[in-house]
């Protein structure tokens, strides 16, 4: 599979997603719903959702969305190639307008995300990962703007990680699930590495930190969904980085009968935990 082929496609999906995510984030208020997990959901979910499945339903990839319709192992279970997509992931986020919510869209091929992007629609940013072929980050991105190609974004965007290097030993985390377990490894580290430096961030932007350089690992021992993490993973790959289970060696893979991630880690190759 030439998993460039589509990513031009993902882009003006993912900005699309993005410009509909702002028409309701701009306005005064919007309805919170709730899924049967307690999860919230906005006319922002719906709305993305929509303007994403426009552009991807005319590749030849069957996509599994988060606002999607269920679908069973048995129909997915053959899927070699899809699309794995979170309309708006950081709902949380959203709702309390902080603007740490993204679009993300992935291809994944044999259980690995191969092209991953992640649009951040308040900051109008945009990271790209694509394997063999690198990760990037394009600032200064508007939904307004004609259409973004991944050419542009090599021309103009910066290389992925960042060349700088980090004073501290810095582990990046979520703002709403600081575990037990999370801490207890950040304490190891601390023995490992020194004194070292706790960033709270919210929805993908965690994984694409790693993958810029701004933070060493990413630690996640609470629940996560496959569409949460598969663009920023397949970013993660492109910069250099790996993802792996909680046992710092077996990759996190995809397309699993339970969509549910294990705990897993995002961290420079053969780092060890």
């Amino acid at each position: 599979m030439r998993s460039e082929k589509y990513i031009d496609d993902a882009i003006s999906a993912a900005i699309s997603g993005g410009k509909a995510i702002m028409d309701v984030y701009k306005t005064d208020d919007f309805d919170v719903d709730f899924k049967a997990d307690n999860s919230p959901l906005t006319k922002a979910d719906k709305a993305a959702h929509i303007e994403i499945m426009a552009v991807l339903a005319k590749t030849e990839y069957p996509v599994l969305s988060e606002e999607g319709v269920e679908l069973s192992y048995d129909e997915r279970r053959a899927w070699k190639n899809y699309w794995c997509v979170d309309p708006l992931d950081g709902t949380k986020e959203f709702i309390k307008r902080n603007g740490e919510f993204t679009v993300n869209i992935a291809l994944v091929a044999n259980q690995v995300p191969v092209m991953g992007v992640i649009y951040v629609p308040v900051l109008n940013e945009l990271y790209i990962g694509l394997t063999g072929k690198g990760a990037y980050k394009l600032s200064n991105i508007s939904s307004a703007q004609p259409a973004v190609t991944f050419e542009e974004v090599k021309r103009n965007g910066t290389l992925l990680p960042f060349d700088h290097q980090l004073s501290k030993f810095t582990v990046v985390g979520s703002r709403s699930h600081m575990t037990d377990e999370t801490k207890q490894l950040i304490e190891k580290l601390a023995v490992a590495h020194g004194e070292t430096e706790i960033i709270s961030k919210g929805s993908s932007l965690k994984l694409c930190m790693v993958a810029e350089g701004l933070a060493h690992i990413y630690p996640r021992f609470a629940p996560t969904m496959e569409w949460d993490t598969a663009a920023g993973h397949a970013i993660a790959l492109a910069a250099g980085f790996e993802v792996t289970r909680e046992d710092g060696v077996t990759p996190l893979l995809y397309n699993k009968e339970n969509l549910l991630n294990p705990w897993f880690i995002v961290k420079p190759k053969g780092m060890l935990v």
